[in-house]
């Protein structure tokens, strides 16, 4: 008697594997230079330290017991105090919700905001991770265009006065992933005045703020409005072994997000999070650490940038990458970075096509670079490479 399979969720028609995590095992061959992959670099990485902070942690039995859903009380205490002194007003406790990195925080927040159905608004092109927890949610997506000051909010100002009511906005607002821009501060208070106006929630995306190099990031958005719930987390500036994560939002919110975690993992690493909380507090040391990363990432930014500019001269525009971890090229020529993709692999280096992060519009002639896990003189051996690809 044959079996009859039972059927899997509907919700998962049409969510696919994201195209980034499929390119890696492509680019795993060692002879491959691979600019496709949104890492920070493992060497930089303050192994040493953590490990002492993991030794002292480890003499407690009690950092081998579950913590709270919401996160091991004192390092909720030093993000607070963080997060208060970042957007320049006092945050409470009870307003930090720490999470298994802040992609989980987006995870559990598109349950608790958005109802089937709910009009969510993005960038375009898009932080491939959002667009994939909004489609799961099966939200309405409409996306915005992005340009050099971040999301055109003009754009959406004429989505609202069509009628369009959205119930989030989401935004990548420092070192855009991955257009790599970072939003104005006029487009900041803007979009925080559209939320209060029309009454919906802005999701602030900040995993890459710290990691400015010439100036600091502008006033975060959650500056200016309460309609504004925050994300951010230290896997871009310590590892992302630990896997914490934070969001800051209204109480209601974070009570919203206990309860779905509680069903989802209970909680957190006791163990990861006194560590993060020890590193966090370790004000001094995390200052020179940080400083040190914005050096090294600086430097290698401005060596993609020049040698791209070097070696295509006006076939390409690149964003300046003034922060975090990406170059946005567009070809001026019509090169389709789709179709080249597999040539530039034949000859060892790789990229992530523009068309891996396409909502509204196609991107066939972008792509997204990752400068932070390549030295100056490799960044100069992948250019070469790409253009003999082009060259073929």
């Amino acid at each position: 008697m044959s079996s009859i399979t039972p059927p899997l969720a509907r919700r998962l028609d049409g969510l696919q594997s994201s195209a980034i995590r499929d390119l890696l095992k492509l680019t795993a061959r060692g002879d491959v230079i691979s600019l496709a992959g949104g890492l920070p670099d493992q060497q930089l990485m303050p192994r040493d330290r953590i490990a002492l902070a993991a030794e002292a942690a480890l003499l407690d039995h009690s950092k081998l017991q579950y913590t709270e859903s919401a996160g091991w009380g004192p390092l909720r205490e030093v993000l607070s105090a963080r997060e208060s002194a970042r957007l320049g007003r006092s945050v409470p406790v009870d307003e930090v919700f720490v999470t298994h990195g802040s992609q989980q925080a987006l995870s559990l927040l598109s349950e608790v905001l958005l109802d089937p159905g709910a009009l969510v608004v993005i960038e375009d092109p898009a932080y491939v991770g959002a667009l994939q927890v909004f489609r799961a949610a099966g939200a309405r997506i409409v996306a915005v265009p992005i340009d050099a000051e971040g999301m055109r909010i003009d754009a959406l100002t004429e989505l609202l006065d069509r009628g369009e009511r959205p119930a989030l906005v989401h935004t990548v607002s420092n070192f855009h992933n991955p257009r790599g821009v970072t939003m104005s501060p006029d487009r900041r208070r803007g979009l925080a005045e559209l939320a209060d106006r029309y009454g919906f929630w802005v999701i602030e995306d900040d995993p890459y703020g710290e990691l400015w190099f010439d100036r600091p990031s502008p006033e975060p958005i959650a500056s200016h409005s309460p309609n504004v719930i925050r994300l951010s987390s230290v896997s871009k500036t310590l590892a992302p072994t630990l896997r914490v994560g934070w969001l800051v939002a209204p109480n209601a919110v974070c009570r919203g997000v206990e309860l779905l975690k509680q069903g989802a993992d209970l909680c957190g690493s006791a163990l990861t999070q006194q560590i993060a909380a020890d590193l966090l507090a370790d004000t001094d040391w995390l200052a020179t650490h940080v400083d040190r990363l914005r050096r090294v990432y600086g430097e290698r930014a401005r060596a993609l940038v020049g040698v791209l500019r070097d070696r295509f001269g006006d076939r390409v525009v690149s964003t300046d990458a003034s922060g975090g971890m990406f170059v946005w090229v567009d070809f001026t020529d019509g090169t389709d970075t789709t179709e080249l993709l597999p040539r530039a692999i034949e000859h060892g280096v790789a990229y992530v096509p523009g068309s891996a992060f396409a909502v509204a519009t196609a991107y066939r002639n972008s792509m997204r670079m990752c400068f932070t896990t390549s030295e100056s003189a490799t960044l100069f051996e992948a250019v070469d490479r790409l253009a003999r690809a082009v060259g073929e």
